[in-house]
């Protein structure tokens, strides 16, 4: 049986008022970064930067998406940067808990 020359993906992103979830079919041997850009999912987000964003597959980001071989049936996931720390998040939220028992 001759090999499939393309893949069928997902490229997704959210706000929080809206959502993409794009399918496509990409060449065999496309790269995460080739694949955002090939979906045209930035024309639908004004302001997105899909050349510099992070990604990542099924919820874990991958540190080189430029690097990274795309395989049959994978969802990429564009993400937002965070607005606050979630490490620092929590140490304020522990110290009002504290402040309020004691």
């Amino acid at each position: 049986m001759a090999e499939a020359v393309s893949i069928a993906i997902e490229v997704v992103y959210a706000l929080p008022d809206r959502q993409a979830l794009l399918r496509l079919s990409v060449p065999r041997g496309t790269r995460m970064r080739e694949a955002v850009e090939l979906s045209g999912i930035a024309s639908q987000f004004p302001g997105l930067d899909v050349s510099n964003c992070p990604l990542g597959i099924f919820g874990k980001a991958v540190a080189r998406p430029e690097e990274r071989i795309l395989r049959e049936g994978e969802r990429v996931e564009i993400y937002r940067p965070l607005i606050a720390d979630p490490k620092e998040v929590r140490k304020q939220r522990a110290a009002r808990a504290k402040a309020a028992r004691g």
